[in-house]
């Protein structure tokens, strides 16, 4: 059988806070409803995003598959699926459906107050989804986290005041549950000395972002070789020292084009990225819009709620 296996390219309703969140109703009866005794569907029809994704049951019986795995979600059920983990949910049973999706980009959750623990969640030895027993062994975690997606649904749709803080709040409050309740130690629960070790390289980063940054450069301030150091990196944050770099020079751009009225190129330009070409290429990689429709989005959507 052929293999058609779907990136599915998320747009964020917030480029800061970097999630996407909506409620799905089916009320219709499905021909493709499934019975407990069928097989696994076919490979070709599952999808796989860059953003982590969570499934939250309102009503009705849900099928999700990922990896060898299959559950059975029911009402007030939640699931997890890792970052670029290929997933299928299909309805169970022809009868009413609602769940709520919630997909979130956690690189944007990483700054130098949340990095030592937002490692726990860099997928390097196993998908997020590992934690998915945490959800049927434990009421507490369970709830916790259906509650949290419940109120981040509802600050993005109501859109008051200070909803960007009320919704990274709750996305933080909901890791913290994970990290908490796993009591199997699934996730990546990395050495800390080895992060210390690398602080000085982080610091180099935020403090010469409009510089010329190399692996080579920054790993002679460790007295490692490069090629050393490149692994160690990988192993601690979940991503190469380039795409760290590239990540956090978009997003202080990001910053300069909404708090500043520089121009873009002026942006570019003090995050170290001289090429423009190359800058408006990855901007829109990360974010799913060029620089421009980026600082127009955010400013009449800041305007709207003045």
């Amino acid at each position: 059988m052929p293999v058609n296996l779907h990136h599915e390219h998320v747009a964020y309703q917030n480029p800061f806070l970097a999630i996407k969140i909506w409620r799905i109703d089916e009320d219709r009866k499905l021909p493709q409803a499934r019975r407990p005794d069928e097989p696994k569907p076919a490979f070709a029809s599952w999808n796989y995003h860059d953003e982590i994704e969570f499934l939250f049951i309102l009503r009705g019986e849900l099928v999700a598959y990922y990896g060898d795995e299959q559950l059975t979600l029911r009402k007030g059920d939640v699931a997890l699926f890792g970052s670029a983990e290929p997933h299928l949910t299909l309805q169970r049973e022809d009868s009413p459906l609602s769940y709520l999706v919630l997909q979130l980009n956690l690189r944007t959750y990483w700054d130098q107050s949340t990095m030592n623990n937002m490692m726990h969640f860099a997928e390097t030895i196993r998908p997020l989804s590992a934690l998915n027993y945490m959800f049927s062994e434990n009421r507490e975690a369970r709830s916790g986290i259906a509650a949290l997606i419940r109120d981040i649904y509802k600050e993005m749709n109501a859109r008051q005041i200070g909803y960007e803080l009320a919704v990274s709040s709750r996305i933080k409050m909901m890791l913290l549950l994970l990290l908490r309740h796993d009591s199997r130690k699934m996730l990546h629960y990395h050495d800390h000395l080895l992060y210390e070790r690398l602080r000085p390289a982080i610091n180099h980063i935020e403090e010469h972002m409009s510089e010329k940054l190399s692996a080579e450069t920054v790993s002679g301030l460790l007295n490692m070789s490069a090629t050393h150091f490149m692994k160690t990196f990988k192993k601690a944050f979940g991503m190469t020292f380039i795409e760290f770099v590239v990540y956090k020079r978009i997003k202080r751009a990001e910053q300069l084009l909404l708090t500043s009225d520089i121009s873009i190129a002026e942006a570019a330009a003090a995050v170290g990225m001289s090429n423009l070409g190359h800058f408006y290429q990855l901007f829109n990689r990360l974010n799913g819009c060029s620089p421009k429709q980026f600082r127009d989005r955010l400013r009449t959507d800041a305007a709207a709620r003045v």
